[in-house]
């Protein structure tokens, strides 16, 4: 994502009312960002998304109509689709890791404190993953293998298609590395590093490096 030349643009979508509102005080508190919309239900997203033009959308993963994990998807499927952080009461939470593999740039519990949120939406607008690899592979972990046959034959195809060196920064971001470290380890360029991401992500049509990590990791490439 290109750097913000104004406030975050920032749409809340909750079916409860007090969750939306102590979200709408928080963002209140900082002109680097904008509320430019609340919905109550995956249902409303689409519109508010069309009407409001938000940067980032927090989103509720459990409502009623349709959920947080059905409404990530027709997000990610736009052409120019917001980013999105999915709200959770729970760490491991299969509608979570699903709405990531989906492309949501990463989660927050909705106890986080107030600055640690706004934290997150700034660094998520900015184009930076707020979702380590570690806690990825921690969640997955706690939610068992069910269907990991399947995601791993897929993952392996996926990785097939690219280039020896862009599958060892698949597996390093999968590691938790970071532009740097991968450098570093690589002996090349950050430059060449930010290339070979980039890369990946268009090679495969994947949204953030979250879902690279995802990958690697479901293809047994992260050791």
């Amino acid at each position: 994502m290109a750097a913000m030349s104004g406030p975050v643009r920032v749409l809340i979508v909750d079916d409860d009312p007090l969750v939306r509102a102590g979200l709408a005080m928080i963002f209140a508190t900082s002109r680097e960002f904008e509320l430019v919309g609340e919905a109550a239900d995956g249902t409303e997203v689409p519109a508010a998304v069309e009407a409001t033009s938000p940067d980032v959308v927090l989103m509720d993963i459990r409502m009623p109509r349709l959920d947080g994990l059905a409404a990530t998807e027709l997000l990610r499927a736009r052409r120019h689709p917001p980013e999105v952080i999915v709200l959770t009461t729970f760490h491991a939470d299969e509608y979570v890791l699903r709405a990531l593999r989906a492309g949501a740039s990463g989660f927050v519990l909705k106890d986080t404190p107030p600055a640690d949120i706004l934290r997150a939406v700034s660094r998520v607008a900015a184009g930076e993953p707020i979702l380590s690899p570690q806690v990825t592979r921690q969640l997955i972990a706690h939610l068992g293998d069910t269907g990991a046959t399947a995601r791993r034959q897929h993952a392996r195809s996926a990785l097939d298609r690219l280039s020896e060196r862009e599958r060892e920064v698949a597996a390093a971001i999968a590691l938790g590395r970071s532009n740097a470290e991968i450098a570093a380890g690589l002996f090349v360029s950050v430059a060449t590093v930010k290339a070979h991401v980039s890369s990946i992500l268009t090679r495969l049509d994947l949204n953030n490096r979250t879902q690279i990590a995802l990958l690697a990791h479901d293809a047994g490439q992260t050791g």
